[in-house]
């Protein structure tokens, strides 16, 4: 774990280049990135579509590697670590939260938040998973549609699943990928108040991406890439 003067996230000199064919020349995602994120922070990382602001995300959670460079998280150097490695980690420590929900149709709304409980290694029992399910779908308001399917809830109910799968390990860093982009103002601007609150509550780091500059607004510091750059940051003002 880090200690309280080391980053919860650290990139140096993070590139990502992706060879889509060898006769296409590569393309550089995220180019040259360092960045240090707090504990307990919110930052918000914002550019237009095609600046590498998910590709850095999912360098951040683990979901990717970098070509070049390296990243730290939670005190650990985590870049050049096994997938198998790198799965166990962020089943343990980072929790999802996506665009466009990806919740598994066939499963209700409580064998989606405990899906990533089965992946764990020891797994938990039975009776744990489902009560550490159940409290994360009571936490963002939906106790009631534990046994709901997907398409029997709303778009908000269904980030809102997701917000709880992200949540369901107590994880030290919530990251999220445009999570309103699916949903309606009124609907998105309640699921960022949900995301706020569950780091207040439980001391979780937040990172969000998004290009909306309203949600960007709410961080306590933005980051805006370019080009597969950072181009700017801003604390918030206060």
């Amino acid at each position: 774990m880090p200690t309280m003067d080391e980053p919860i996230l650290a990139a140096r000199e993070v590139t990502r280049v992706f060879r889509l064919s060898r006769a296409a020349p590569p393309l550089t995602a995220v180019d040259k990135v360092s960045l240090e994120i707090g504990r307990g922070g919110f930052v918000a990382i914002s550019g237009p579509s095609g600046s590498g602001k998910s590709t850095l995300l999912n360098l951040l959670g683990c979901i990717d590697t970098p070509s070049s460079g390296a990243i730290r998280a939670l005190g650990r150097e985590v870049s050049s670590q096994s997938k198998a490695r790198l799965s166990q980690f962020r089943l343990r420590h980072i929790g999802l939260v996506f665009q466009r929900f990806n919740l598994i149709e066939h499963l209700t709304a409580l064998e989606n938040v405990a899906l990533p409980l089965q992946y764990l290694r020891p797994r938990p029992g039975s009776g744990e998973m489902r009560e550490k399910a159940e409290s994360a779908l009571a936490d963002v308001g939906l106790a009631d549609r534990i046994k709901h399917h997907p398409s029997q809830l709303s778009g908000g109910e269904q980030q809102r699943v997701g917000v709880a799968r992200a949540l369901v390990n107590d994880p030290d860093l919530l990251l999220a990928d445009e999570p309103t982009g699916e949903l309606d103002t009124a609907t998105g601007a309640e699921l960022i108040d949900l995301l706020m609150h569950a780091r207040e509550e439980r001391g979780t780091t937040l990172v969000i991406v998004s290009h909306d500059p309203n949600l960007a607004g709410r961080a306590e510091r933005q980051v805006r890439m370019v080009d597969g750059r950072i181009g700017s940051e801003e604390l918030a003002a206060g």
